[in-house]
């Protein structure tokens, strides 16, 4: 059986769901990011039991099917920029649909519907954190950061990194105090 789980972004958030299976004695096998892969059944009482504690540490147990492929999209996306060592080669358009087995069209459509921006809103927003991120730990430059998030260029980094923050990178990284947003706020 298969459950899905809103607002699951972090691998912490994966120590916390299991956690929480845990302490509940619900059997498990895998535990992905918004989705949980239950051994045999859950119960009606044990089902309650799970959302009241999944609620307490800021999580959903989701059952429309909408919002369920919702996250899935925000799941897959959070993986290939925050966690993956290098963003696919192909086009995220190609990633997405061979990802989730669904025409991007579709996923695109019901994206935006629901969310309010499209799915290369999200992706940039994304992307932008994870330079900030990489910005802060000081270990590349922003062409390496460049590469390493396929821009085609620094410049284009640039300009999309003013765009969203309405700053530099150069003029953020020298900042005391960075702000970042946290990725189940995004």
């Amino acid at each position: 059986m298969r459950i899905f789980i809103q607002n699951m972004v972090s691998l912490r958030c994966k120590l916390m769901v299991k956690s929480e299976l845990d302490k509940l004695g619900v059997r498990y096998s895998v535990v992905e990011l918004g989705e949980v892969e239950i051994i045999g059944k859950l119960s009606q009482k044990k089902q309650e039991l799970l959302k009241v504690s999944l609620h307490e540490i800021g999580l959903e147990l989701m059952d429309d099917k909408k919002a369920m492929l919702i996250e899935k999209i925000k799941n897959v996306i959070v993986e290939m920029v925050h966690y993956a060592d290098e963003l696919p080669a192909t086009n995220f358009s190609d990633y997405l649909s061979k990802k989730l087995n669904i025409d991007y069209t579709q996923l695109s459509s019901i994206f935006s519907k629901t969310k309010g921006i499209t799915i290369e809103h999200y992706i940039m927003l994304h992307k932008i954190e994870k330079v900030k991120e990489l910005l802060i730990y000081d270990e590349l430059s922003l062409t390496e950061i460049a590469f390493k998030l396929n821009y085609s260029s620094p410049a284009h980094l640039s300009t999309q990194f003013k765009k969203v923050t309405g700053l530099t990178p150069t003029f953020f990284k020298s900042m005391k105090n960075r702000g970042r947003t946290g990725l189940e706020d995004l």
